[in-house]
This record gives C-alpha cells, structure tokens and sequence, in this order.
C-alpha cells in the first residue's frame, strides 16, 4: 500500500488555509532569510504569520551559516514542527548571496547545519530537512544526501532539475536513484499538476511523498482529486481571504492563477483588470454563482 505525504511549499498562512482544505498534509513558508529573520523584529512580523490551525507548518530558510539556522529554527520552533534548509533555489540574488542551490556544492557545510538544527532545538519530534536539487553528476547528490543523512536529516525533499535547468523534463531516475542510496524519507518536487501525477511519480520513483507549489497555485484542490479548480475552492478562497484581512493584490492574484484553466481569454481579461475585493465577488457571483447555486 502506498503511504505518500502531500506537500505545499512557499506560501501565505491564508493560501495555507485554503489548500489544508483539500488534502495537503503539510505545508511550509515561503524562503525566510535566517539572518534577516534575526536581525529585524519587521521581517520577523512580516514574513512568519501562522495560527493554531495552521499546522503541520514547516518553516523554510535561507541560510549559509550553521549558528545562523539554527538560532531561527530555535526561535519558530514553539510555533510550527519543523524546519527546512533551502538548498534548491536557483535565483540568482540567492546564489549569490551564498544561499539556495549554490549549497549543494558544500555537502559539509549542510552536514554542519542540519547537526546544529537537531543539537539545540530542545525539542526531539522537530523536524530538520533539506530542500535540494540534483547535480550533473549524481555522485555529487547522493554523497549530499548521505552526509546529510548521517547528520540526522529528518527527510530530504529532491526537485528532479540541475541548478541550471528550469522547464526541461524532471529527471525521475535521478530520484529513484536518491531515494535508493538513503534511508530517511524522500519527497519528490517538479512537474506536478494533477492527483494522477501522485501516483506515476511513486511508482517510477518509490518516493515517500510529493511537494507542488505551481500545480496547486492553478489548483489548490489538486490533492483532493479535482481536475481543475472547483468553485467551492474559489469562494473558499474567498471567505479566507476576507475573514483574515488579506490585501487585494495577493487576494486578486491568487484568483487569476485558479481561473486561468476554466475561464477564456475574454474572461481573463475582464477579470485581470478588477481592481477591488467587491468588483471581484460582483464578478464572480454573476460569472460563476454563488456558493449557495452549488447546493440547488
């Protein structure tokens, strides 16, 4: 029998609360920068915001600096269940700065950090993992994965792409192969877009889980078994946004994402360029009903 998690990675506590409807297991923020987090009580107030429903909540930085992730792992750790080291994002600010995929060239230095996470977060059930993409070689990946490993990572989330690789096909084999030389827990990332994926994915890679963040922006009931985005999801949506105060650019954009795959072209147009929450409920109570159309 298949045991796989479900995962949402790098967003919003509301968008959280949306897709927690729908099957996600667990969920984690979007990159914090630890230094930063530290550093500012503003970036702390404006980049980790949860509540007591919000869980299980991982909390994932950027961080080149083992005392550095782990004073914030400490610091999130009565409010969330785990921590994650991003060593899988490409852009180029982070790569530069030191964080992100660049870390996966420096399998000591993860090592290190993960040790740090699980030596002085008091608590025994908080989670450490990593976040990671492949190299060329994959030698270099699983010698990442084992160093990790031996350090006590808690499991190892692996997005099927090279550093340099963006829309080119996930290399699934590279995940079996990771997968196969490691014994905690792998998580497969890239390339997934319906609950369908779920399954080829586990039978090609014999994966613990899956994380998706694109596939659940066009469609946070995808782990529900939706195609595409259900209208009880959008007025979810809606609901969510409203009782929790969200601002309208965040509100209006995530909506464009959910209807791009059920509207047309001149739908999308009208509805893009609405410009307050009422223009929008207005427009989609005589677009698509209401939630009460749904139980007539």
């Amino acid at each position: 029998m298949m045991l796989t998690v479900l995962i949402f990675i790098s967003f919003r506590l509301a968008f959280r609360s949306l897709v927690r409807k729908y099957n996600c297991d667990i969920c984690f923020t979007p990159m914090i920068v630890a230094a930063d987090f530290l550093r500012s009580i503003k970036a702390r107030d404006s980049e980790f915001t949860t509540n007591e429903r919000d869980r299980p909540l991982i909390v994932q930085f950027a961080a080149h600096d083992a005392q550095s992730l782990a004073d914030a792992a400490c610091a999130v750790a009565p409010f969330s269940d785990g921590v994650d080291l991003n060593c899988g994002c490409p852009q180029r600010w982070a790569m530069s700065a030191g964080y992100g995929a660049c870390l996966i060239n420096k399998p000591e230095l993860v090592k290190d950090m993960v040790r740090h996470v699980r030596n002085q977060v008091d608590n025994p059930n908080y989670t450490a993992s990593i976040k990671i993409r492949i190299h060329k070689d994959l030698r270099q990946t699983v010698d990442l994965c084992q160093k990790a490993e031996s350090a006590g990572v808690s499991w190892i989330t692996v997005h099927g792409r090279t550093t340099e690789e963006r829309h080119q096909p996930v290399h699934y084999d590279a995940i079996k192969t990771i997968k196969d030389s490691v014994s905690v827990p792998v998580i497969a990332n890239g390339d997934i877009k319906y609950l369908r994926d779920v399954e080829s994915i586990h039978k090609l890679t014999g994966v613990d889980g899956v994380m998706a963040a694109r596939g659940l922006l066009a469609n946070p009931a995808m782990f529900a078994g939706y195609e595409d985005t259900p209208l009880q999801c959008i007025w979810d949506w809606v609901d969510i946004s409203v009782e929790q105060g969200t601002p309208f650019t965040c509100f209006h954009h995530h909506l464009i994402y959910m209807l791009e795959r059920v509207s047309s072209q001149p739908e999308r147009k009208v509805f893009n360029s609405l410009s307050s929450t009422s223009a929008v409920i207005d427009y989609l109570q005589n677009t698509y009903g209401s939630v009460h159309d749904l139980k007539t």
